[in-house]
């Protein structure tokens, strides 16, 4: 069975002073390449990765990425 992960991460960068895809990137560890596969939900991140993705952002995990119902 397949769970769609959906998430907030263009949302939280707005709200975090317009935050680049490459700043959060560079906060994460990883390429421009990987934070744009993963807004248009094309990438499912490694459970390191988004718990980085949310350190950057100062929020939980939850408050980023979301299993679709």
């Amino acid at each position: 069975m397949s769970t769609a992960l959906q998430n907030r991460i263009r949302r939280l960068r707005f709200d975090h002073n317009e935050m680049t895809q490459q700043e959060l990137a560079d906060k994460a560890g990883v390429t421009r390449q990987t934070i744009i596969a993963l807004e248009v939900n094309r990438y499912v991140p490694s459970l390191v990765l988004a718990l980085r993705i949310a350190r950057a952002f100062g929020v939980g995990v939850e408050d980023v990425f979301q299993m679709e119902k």
